[in-house]
């Protein structure tokens, strides 16, 4: 066992003067600011998706409810599971392999800074994109999982689900530049001594989601393809009388949406991970294990698609085959379980709100994976399928397991980010009003959906047992949405006027904790060199990781910018922002394409000008002004 050293005392330093223009924010390529955006981004989206869910829950209140109409039902359903799978958990957990993957791996950015800027624009527009229709009811109507052919011209003759249709491959656009950036960062610029088996657990669960989103993505854009053909040029991918396979969408469709599970779930389990063993004052138990096990969930993550299809008829060969995979995909599960509670065991453990939330993960998502393992028998799964019961399920997974781990992580790195402390105070009201709510929201929807309630109905008649549990559901959800507020008036609290934070508030062990709080635009004066995987704990006396007289130790100086130190960073560009406009601009043209074709096809030849135009630019520009 690593021995643990004390929290290196910190010394108070006045920050660099930070130009916070919009211009700034707008042209920035700092990997640190595009982590600040996607958090604000991705919130904004989660309140978002959390209001579609209330109206939801307010239709189901009672029987026959009457709050919205059947279409409106369908185009909130189908907004809040896109909003909260791709533009809420995805993005927010990008938010952190932005913030924190080159500060653990001892970098001063990632391998492709305007690469990476321009993922950020695009997600952003193409979430915009997506969720606008809404306000003036054209927003997608067929569900999340878009399933055809009744996502279709036949059976969806609106411009809704074109919406949709583009803007998931806008967004997939994003998320494909994102991981080859995040791939080529770890893979090339880890500081000298940071071998694979040192760095810190989280950016191991990250570099493992680069590879599922840089494998999963293209078959939904292969799927989403083909459906854009279909309802833009007339083709027949998926038209059943002209002979197409009537389950090709699900194949394709799952393919991508079991592995986005382990995309949505494993920054979770990489943040937790962080958390637990500082504020047990442990390293973390069984770390290679902890490794092996994450590139397994992802090995055979792609192995399980057809658990979601075990009522299609598949045969009891196929049936046998991917229910022992989903079967063999709960032990390395389990194994991350098993780990956290060791290293909890014994520790001396501080009931922080970060800590919380960990511990909280731990119970949480412990529920869902055994109603996911219950689904992995097909005699079981036929009768739970389709019901409320899988409801309850996977909002146990990706709430209860996403959500969690993620608040665990903006608690726990708030001071890194900002310098600033959240409130404990608010977080308290935020932690227990969100894990009592999360629990009265979907916990009686085990109940209802074994009593046989679908999902996807926007009503149901009385006298089916069904009004209280979904009474239960429609009352949690109001106190979760209290639950937010109060994240969000600590977020807005703290950010400028929360408690100062010093390089390592919590006596963590890993490298970003050797730098001042907020980081210099360019992280690490000098480079640091890793001897150990906790490198903060296993220090010796004397021993420093980083030169901090570089960052002006002494009280009331400032600390230097990287022209000073004669650091070349960067350079901001607008390029990346303007090339994503372009991106947007050109896939908009293919909604006039039914209506109005020399509109769709100058706006198309519009955008496609843009995007070439900027992508000209960006390439000419020189990234760096070597001195």
């Amino acid at each position: 066992m690593a021995t643990i050293a004390a929290a290196p005392p910190y010394t108070d330093v006045r920050p660099q003067a930070v130009d916070n223009s919009v211009w700034s924010w707008l042209t920035t390529v700092d990997h640190k600011r595009i982590g600040a955006l996607y958090l604000v981004s991705a919130l904004f989206f989660f309140i978002v998706g959390g209001l579609e869910a209330a109206v939801m829950r307010a239709q189901l209140m009672r029987p026959n409810g009457t709050v919205v109409s059947a279409e409106m039902f369908s185009q909130l359903f189908t907004m809040h599971g896109t909003t909260m799978v791709f533009l809420a958990i995805m993005p927010l957990s990008a938010a952190f392999f932005n913030f924190l993957i080159p500060l653990q791996i001892g970098a001063r950015d990632v391998a492709f800074p305007r690469l990476n800027a321009f993922s950020y624009w695009v997600y952003v527009l193409g979430g915009l994109f997506i969720s606008f229709p809404i306000l003036f009811g054209l927003a997608p109507d067929g569900g999340w999982f878009g399933y055809a052919p009744l996502s279709t011209k036949a059976y969806s003759p609106q411009i809704n689900m074109d919406f949709w249709v583009l803007g998931l491959q806008i967004l997939g656009i994003s998320s494909l530049a994102a991981a080859f950036n995040f791939i080529t960062t770890v893979i090339n610029m880890r500081e000298p001594g940071m071998s694979m088996m040192r760095m810190p657990i989280f950016t191991w669960m990250s570099f493992v989601v680069q590879f599922l989103v840089a494998l999963a993505f293209p078959v939904i854009t292969v799927a989403l393809v083909f459906l854009q053909f279909d309802r833009f040029f007339g083709t027949n991918f998926y038209t059943i009388a002209k002979g197409a396979d009537p389950l090709l969408w699900q194949h394709l469709f799952w393919v991508f949406g079991h592995p986005e599970v382990y995309i949505l779930i494993l920054p979770a389990f990489g943040l937790v991970s962080e958390v637990l063993p500082t504020f047990s004052r442990k390293p973390l138990f069984g770390y290679p294990v902890m490794v092996y096990s994450g590139i397994l969930i992802g090995f055979l993550g792609f192995g399980v698609w057809a658990h979601h299809m075990f009522s299609v008829g598949m045969g009891p060969i196929a049936d046998a085959v991917f229910s022992l995979t989903t079967m063999l995909i709960a032990i390395p599960t389990g194994v991350k379980i098993f780990n956290w509670i060791a290293t909890l065991w014994g520790g001396q453990i501080r009931f922080t709100v970060a800590m919380k939330f960990g511990v909280a993960l731990v119970g949480m998502f412990t529920m869902g994976g055994i109603s996911g393992v219950m689904h992995s028998s097909p005699p079981a799964d036929l009768q739970q399928t389709d019901t409320y019961f899988v409801v309850a399920h996977f909002h146990y997974v990706l709430f209860g397991g996403s959500m969690f781990g993620l608040f665990a992580g903006l608690y726990y790195y708030f001071p890194k980010f900002t310098g600033r402390f959240l409130s404990e105070k608010i977080g308290e009201w935020h932690f227990w009003l969100t894990l009592l709510g999360m629990n009265l929201t979907f916990f009686p929807m085990h109940f209802s959906g074994l009593l046989g309630m679908p999902r996807r109905v926007y009503q149901y008649d009385a006298g089916q047992g069904l009004e209280l549990f979904n009474m239960m559901s429609t009352m949690g959800t109001l106190v979760l949405m209290f639950g937010t507020l109060f994240l969000v008036i600590n977020l807005f609290k703290s950010w400028k006027g929360g408690e100062p934070a010093s390089s390592n508030p919590w006596g963590a062990a890993t490298l970003e904790w050797t730098i001042p709080s907020p980081p210099p635009d360019y992280n690490f004066a000098e480079l640091p060199q890793v001897k150990s995987r906790y490198p903060l704990w296993n220090m010796k006396g004397g021993e420093k990781l980083v030169h901090e007289t570089t960052y002006a130790e002494e009280k009331g100086r400032h600390i230097p910018t990287a022209k000073e130190l004669g650091i070349v960073m960067p350079n901001p560009s607008i390029w990346p922002l303007v090339c994503a406009f372009g991106l947007i601009v050109m896939f908009s043209g293919l909604l006039f394409m039914d209506t109005k074709l020399m509109v769709a096809i100058a706006t198309m030849l519009t955008g496609s000008a843009i995007w070439i135009g900027s992508l000209y630019k960006w390439l000419l520009t020189p990234l760096e002004d070597h001195h």
